[in-house]
């Protein structure tokens, strides 16, 4: 199996829903440095994963939709609980749309996995992987 990362960072604004997240129910900051590994069984014709420059300004791309934002204030957000995890699977669900788009050429039609993976800190990250 062959991988491709990507790395990016994303600063939002959130709060979150339930009494487990104790003080984090209230407004807070995150900064999140964010990877996309993108897998596939044998390399393409080019000898490629993806298009390192396409993978990376597509995950810029999806980032940039939720940087520097209250989360709590996005309606396409609207009753999503902002968690870490939750979070990586939106970002993997759009860059999935994204790569269904043609964003990413056609090496990434022959994707086998993706996985976005969300540093909360050095100690704590949350990770989801889909298939496109």
């Amino acid at each position: 199996m062959f991988s491709l990362n990507v790395r990016d960072h994303m600063m939002i604004a959130h709060s979150l829903r339930g009494e487990d997240f104790g003080p984090a129910q209230r407004v807070h900051g995150a900064t999140y440095v964010v990877d996309a590994t993108f897998r596939r069984e044998e390399l393409n014709s080019d000898g490629i994963v993806v298009d390192i420059d396409r993978a990376a300004t597509a995950l810029g791309e999806v980032l940039g939709a939720l940087t520097m934002r209250n989360l709590d204030d996005e309606p396409t957000l609207r009753g999503m609980n902002t968690t870490t995890e939750a979070l990586a699977r939106l970002v993997a669900d759009r860059l999935v749309d994204q790569i269904a788009a043609g964003a990413l050429g056609d090496a990434a039609r022959g994707l086998s996995g993706v996985t976005v993976t969300l540093h909360e800190s050095h100690v704590a990250w949350a990770s989801y992987e889909r298939v496109p």
